[in-house]
């Protein structure tokens, strides 16, 4: 655990007490702060006084001395309205940062990498720090992923955190300042958190805001350029000065930049174009989608100094993640994927852009724009299969665009008639994909267990025979 003892005596407040916020307060506790945590709801707090934490309610609490709050970043603290808690600690002049602020103050001495970006956060997080593994580095990776930062261990000079963040951690993290970034995409989502898309956009700029204090080398940008927004942001900074902005591309060569538009990833950072990898002999990367990730992962480990050849080498033997167009099973040549980590329609289309004659279960608790985009995908999927509280809504666009589907409701239907309708099919390459273009709360608390239910579901299947 992340040793906090430079904030010993200091009052500090922890709204939130799920897996970042617990962790924040016992590194808080364990470091001499004088710990004020609370939880709206009654497993936060049952969670806290289980690890020895007193309660405090922070809706009526004395803030008098309190030198920030600790926020756990999935409440809201500007859009679409303030909780009250955290309207009340600003009223009264205190900061409110994030579990990642008291990492970078607690050992400002280390390398930071960061990954952001509205979709393929977590696949270029993890593979970006299996590559500085397999290159003997010594590092911690988390944050976003899953991992709470102050569980880490503590590095040191030359170590390196690789930290997934979301817009939401970034907000709370006035003195980040990442070594390397990375920007992967920004397309519509979390808007009412941000007050919109420009507000959004904002946010994910923030992955490049200054060091508060000089370090060793320039920092890096690394930036998809294959959606406007980024694109415009790589200009932007690149005109701004003070960082060397690398681009990145799925779609085309980019001069002076890492791309891959036809699967084999080519480095002209050096301004020489060298081909350095066929990223179509990866099955852990499947899709185009995946060729940046693994391009935004690649300048990552070359701005911490791995070389090329180490790079392909370990992109070559990584195994991918779970929830994320991972292959679950085949069964009498019917293929199931899980991507559940699908939480919305982009994320959906990398999937059912890589697959053909698709079985397709989706559905959940919908996004803002629903299924918006991907009318061009509908040619590849032969049935749909409708889960959760979007059926309704999906069915009727569906049926807009003439798609067969079928009204499931639950993951225990969807599956085995998702199965049958593959075979009846009879063709070669049929894939059942759950890619649900939805978040999972209507019937999972998240996606994870959303995908583990999808893949016990296909499991039970393969022990029945069929």
């Amino acid at each position: 655990m992340i040793d906090l003892s430079f904030l010993a005596g200091q009052r500090i407040a922890v709204m939130g007490l799920a897996r970042s916020g617990l962790a924040a307060a016992i590194a808080l506790s364990r470091g001499g702060a004088e710990v004020l945590a609370w939880d709206d709801a009654e497993a936060g707090r049952t969670a806290a006084t289980a690890a020895g934490l007193p309660l405090t309610d922070l809706h009526h609490a004395d803030l008098t001395g309190v030198t920030a709050l600790v926020l756990s970043p999935g409440i809201p603290h500007t859009f679409p309205a303030p909780h009250p808690v955290a309207a009340r600690v600003r009223a009264a002049g205190i900061p409110v940062i994030g579990d990642v602020e008291l990492l970078r103050r607690a050992r400002p001495e280390a390398t930071y990498l960061g990954i952001t970006g509205t979709n393929g956060k977590s696949t270029t997080t993890a593979l970006t720090g299996h590559i500085l593994a397999a290159a003997g580095r010594r590092l911690q990776v988390g944050g976003n992923l899953g991992t709470p930062v102050l569980t880490f261990e503590p590095l040191d000079a030359g170590d390196v955190y690789v930290l997934e963040m979301s817009s939401y951690q970034l907000e709370l993290t006035p003195s980040l300042g990442f070594d390397a970034a990375a920007l992967l995409n920004i397309t519509p989502d979390h808007l009412d958190r941000h007050g919109g898309m420009d507000g959004y956009v904002a946010a994910k700029r923030l992955a490049f805001r200054p060091a508060p204090s000089p370090r060793p080398a320039l920092p890096v940008a690394v930036i998809g350029v294959d959606d406007a927004h980024c694109s415009a942001m790589a200009d932007a900074l690149e005109a701004e000065g003070g960082r060397r902005v690398v681009r990145i591309s799925a779609e085309r060569a980019v001069a002076g930049g890492v791309s891959a538009p036809d699967g084999v990833l080519v480095d002209d950072s050096e301004g020489r174009a060298v081909a350095v990898l066929d990223l179509r002999g990866c099955p852990s990367l499947p899709g185009r989608h995946n060729w940046q990730n693994a391009c935004a992962a690649y300048a990552l480990a070359r701005a911490a100094g791995v070389a090329p050849e180490a790079i392909a080498s370990a992109i070559r033997s990584f195994a991918g993640l779970a929830h994320r167009q991972q292959a679950v099973a085949t069964i009498d040549g019917v293929r199931f994927v899980n991507d559940s980590k699908a939480t919305n329609a982009d994320a959906a289309a990398k999937a059912l852009g890589c697959y053909d004659a698709i079985h397709w279960i989706l559905g959940g608790k919908p996004k803002e724009g629903g299924l918006e985009g991907l009318d061009a995908f509908m040619p590849r999927v032969r049935h749909a299969f409708l889960i959760g509280a979007a059926t309704e809504e999906f069915a009727s666009w569906l049926a807009a665009r003439g798609v067969p589907h079928t009204r499931c409701g639950t993951m225990e239907t969807a599956v085995p008639t998702a199965f049958r309708s593959a075979l009846a099919g009879g063709e070669p390459g049929a894939v059942v994909l759950l890619s649900p273009a939805c978040a999972s709360f209507d019937q999972y608390p998240n996606f994870e267990v959303r995908g583990d239910h999808f893949a016990k579901l296909v499991q039970a299947l393969t022990e029945a025979g069929r």
